[in-house]
């Protein structure tokens, strides 16, 4: 294996096959650095993940609604809302149709 002689960007202390430097401590290593930066962009995925699960959408909070006028409500709202997204989708679909000729 190789000597890694890095110069610390905090203090420029030469250090020799380290992952912090010797006099401050600070972290020099960049392979270091991309699997913490890494770790903490799965971290922020996870944590995204889990707000949505915790947090549905209004329309999903009042289907599952005990009451039954909210439940129907909420029905129609996210029957709404499909409809609205698909005939968007397909507004969308026929303009790239016509645009392409």
């Amino acid at each position: 294996m190789s000597t890694r002689i890095i110069i610390c960007p905090n203090c420029k202390t030469v250090n020799k096959n380290n992952d912090y430097c010797e006099f401050c401590n600070a972290l020099i290593s960049d392979q270091k650095k991309r699997a913490i930066k890494a770790e903490s962009i799965k971290q922020k995925q996870i944590d995204e993940a889990v707000y949505e699960i915790e947090n549905p959408s209004l329309a999903e909070r009042l289907k599952k609604h005990p009451n039954f006028f909210y439940n129907i409500l909420g029905w129609i709202l996210y029957s709404v809302i499909t409809v609205v997204s698909i005939i968007g989708a397909g507004l969308a679909w026929f303009i790239t149709m016509i645009a392409a000729g």
